[in-house]
């Protein structure tokens, strides 16, 4: 009987340990006040990304994008916004840098193509909206570091996990250049939220014990190597922004863990995690035609902006 008290009181345990592991539970009170970033000018980026198709075959729309992208980050007050083109100048990332410099530096990145012939509003013109509006909150306030917002291109299939993917072509500069990369931010779809019940799923059965069944939430995802970074990510957003913020670290193999562009960065052996609010596993709209600028949540993009400028700027103290 001691025995199987003592197996049943270890087991216990370890998945205590596990879901402590996962969940990243912390005592952080939720801020009062709202957001001051611009839901009119979020949903302004959204519509003239959202426009024209998009996807890898539009080259003339792309470039389109690229160019509005630096345009926008120039009028926010950026000093420095240069263009990282690539395929022999088909293609292009648009990076605009920002801070006080010395030091590893902080990446935040969003890709601006979309798949395929769809609208493609959630994934992802919302965080390319994020990035640019990002912008003008660090310009305000420089942080102590230097930080390079970059807006990518080829993100989506065929590209995706292939050199030819912009946030693959950034990394491996970066790494090629023996840069030091404090951390990495992507931004990936960020304007979907829910009150409805059962709204939100998940890639494992029983994650719903864990997590809240309700899509109103902002999600910080990030491998099983990168706990203290999702940690001060999770904790400044939640402090900085009035909606609930959660966050999971887990294998690679849980499906979603690394879609996005961190893992170009993690491939490269740099800290990196992603901001989301779950794609698929909440938005039922994922790359259809239905995923349009009239569908988003624009104050709940304005809360993860503000959240995401706190998190760059307690991570370059």
């Amino acid at each position: 009987m001691k025995r199987v008290a003592t197996i049943s009181l270890i087991a216990a345990a370890l998945v205590a340990g596990v879901a402590l592991y996962t969940t990243q539970p912390m005592l952080a009170s939720r801020s009062t006040r709202g957001s001051t970033v611009s839901t009119e000018r979020l949903e302004a980026h959204v519509r003239f990304i959202t426009a024209k198709p998009h996807d890898t075959t539009q080259r003339e729309t792309l470039d389109a994008i690229a160019a509005y992208i630096t345009q926008q980050f120039r009028d926010a007050g950026v000093a420095d916004v240069r263009e990282q083109a690539y395929d022999q100048g088909n293609y292009r990332n648009v990076i605009a840098t920002i801070g006080q410099g010395g030091g590893d530096r902080i990446v935040v990145g969003a890709h601006y193509d979309a798949c395929g012939p769809m609208p493609g509003a959630d994934d992802n013109a919302s965080g390319t909206a994020g990035l640019i509006e990002l912008a003008r909150l660090l310009v305000l306030d420089p942080p102590q570091r230097t930080v390079e917002l970059v807006a990518y291109t080829l993100e989506e299939p065929p590209h995706f996990d292939t050199p030819m993917q912009g946030s693959v072509v950034h990394a491996t500069s970066l790494a090629e250049g023996n840069a030091s990369v404090r951390a990495m931010i992507a931004l990936e779809m960020i304007g979907t939220f829910s009150e409805v019940a059962d709204s939100q799923t998940y890639p494992i059965p029983g994650l719903s014990l864990l997590y809240p069944t309700r899509g109103n939430f902002i999600a910080v995802i990030g491998d099983l190597g990168v706990p203290g970074l999702t940690r001060t990510v999770k904790r400044a957003m939640q402090e900085a922004t009035r909606i609930d913020v959660r966050s999971m670290n887990g294998p690679a193999l849980v499906e979603g863990i690394d879609w996005s562009d961190h893992k170009s960065y993690r491939a490269q052996g740099y800290p990196a995690v992603m901001v989301t609010d779950t794609a698929f596993f909440r938005n039922p709209r994922y790359h259809t035609a239905d995923d349009k600028a009239d569908m988003l949540d624009y104050a709940g993009m304005a809360e993860v902006v503000s959240g995401v400028a706190a998190a760059v700027r307690e991570l370059a103290r």
